[in-house]
């Protein structure tokens, strides 16, 4: 089950008020649903980085293109056509 965003501010905001860690954070909200593993992930992110929210640009490119790939043979630009170039005789 995915954390919502207001479970994760909920989550931050018991560790930071009341020091509950994560199983106590189960025990307390059966519940949610929520995972140990989820839970301790997020208070170590918190402890990492100082913020629950994800980095900007953290992670793998989306994409990345070199001149070997797919669009290599048509010199990088695909080409489009255009209805005046249509013929519909």
């Amino acid at each position: 089950m995915k954390i919502s965003q207001e479970d994760v501010i909920l989550i931050k905001n018991l560790y930071l008020s009341k020091q509950y860690g994560a199983r106590r954070q189960l025990s307390e909200l059966p519940d949610k649903g929520w995972k140990l593993g989820s839970i301790d992930s997020l208070l170590n992110r918190s402890h990492k980085t100082g913020t629950i929210v994800p980095q900007p640009d953290s992670g793998r490119p989306r994409l990345s293109r070199s001149s070997e790939g797919p669009c290599a043979q048509s010199g990088g630009q695909a080409k489009k056509a255009s209805i005046s170039s249509l013929d519909f005789a």
